[in-house]
């Protein structure tokens, strides 16, 4: 059996195929698990990646075996026993990983409480037998950046034979066997999916999807190619266009947006339209609508809701 090849980082493990603990604000201590370590592999060639543009494929060729890849996982875990999540990432997309129903089989039977996550950018996610796999996996996060055919193809660049309308019909049908939980992830360009209409057209079909929560965000590493992203309050004006359903959005670590006054009232109107995060409350509100809130919570009127990891004040 080939041997995976440690060393650590004040107390990150790094390897060919396994990295961290990362902290995420959206799902804690994650352990990764790189699927294609030694070469970007997608079906996508996205404006925004942080990996240099390449040509897109259809096939994962070039992988790490399921046994090696669990014997590195083992490894890891017993250093890192406090780890939340486990997550399938890749150089590419991690559903073009050959022997993803075996691996995940395996993981699932050595990974104990920890929760198993993916991160795919929803390309195979019509296909019946990636369905199959997916709904072993207890947190499936699939983007989703435009629905119109044209920003389609400038954004996400997929290989031949893709369609956003494959994936949305992928997404829904999805929803419909999934147990887990679901995240779809919209990442911003300015320029290209940063409009109302373009938001509009997502929240019909998320409402469709109804996914337990979405993640919005922006480009905040160097791009594959020349684009920018957008600011945080063009993030949040966009959210706006997302009815009622669970939004986390990405703030940058210097956004300091102007505190707001809220009546127990507003508030309450406010979480009706759309639930809000503990992240998004902390920025926005004021001390005295933080106490109306609390107050709000202990008379059972407002309710706390966590959703892979984040949580959201709700109706509810």
């Amino acid at each position: 059996m080939i041997r995976a090849h440690f060393f650590t980082c004040k107390g990150l493990i790094i390897s060919s195929i396994i990295f961290g603990p990362i902290t995420s604000r959206r799902f804690g201590q994650s352990l990764g698990i790189d699927l294609s370590p030694n070469v970007k592999q997608c079906n996508f060639d996205c404006l925004y990646c942080e990996l240099k543009g390449a040509k897109t494929v259809d096939k994962a060729n070039d992988t790490p075996s399921v046994e090696r890849i669990l014997e590195a996982l083992q490894s890891a875990m017993k250093k890192h026993s406090h780890i939340d999540v486990i997550t399938l990432t890749a150089n590419g997309e991690p559903t073009l990983y050959p022997e993803l129903k075996r691996l995940v089989e395996g993981i699932n039977a050595i990974k104990g409480h920890h929760k198993l996550l993916i991160l795919s950018n929803g390309s195979t996610i019509a296909t019946p037998s990636i369905q199959t796999i997916l709904t072993e996996i207890d947190m499936v996060k699939l983007s989703l950046d435009c629905i119109s055919s044209e920003c389609f193809k400038k954004l996400d660049r997929a290989h031949k034979g893709i369609s956003i309308d494959g994936i949305v019909e992928g997404m829904k049908a999805f929803r419909r066997v999934y147990k887990g939980e679901l995240i779809v992830e919209i990442l911003v360009v300015e320029g290209l999916n940063d409009t109302e209409e373009e938001f509009q057209a997502l929240n019909d079909a998320l409402q469709a999807i109804q996914p337990n929560r979405i993640d919005i965000g922006t480009i905040d590493r160097p791009p594959a190619y020349a684009v920018k992203g957008v600011s945080v309050e063009r993030l949040v004006n966009l959210s706006q266009h997302l009815k009622g359903l669970y939004v986390n959005i990405a703030y940058t670590k210097n956004y300091i947006p102007q505190k707001r006054t809220f009546t127990q009232e507003e508030i309450i109107e406010l979480l009706k339209r759309r639930p809000q995060s503990f992240e998004d409350v902390r920025l926005c509100f004021d001390e005295q609508s933080l106490k109306h809130l609390e107050a709000l919570v202990s008379e059972r009127i407002l309710h706390v809701k966590e959703i892979a990891g984040v949580r959201f004040y709700t109706c509810e």
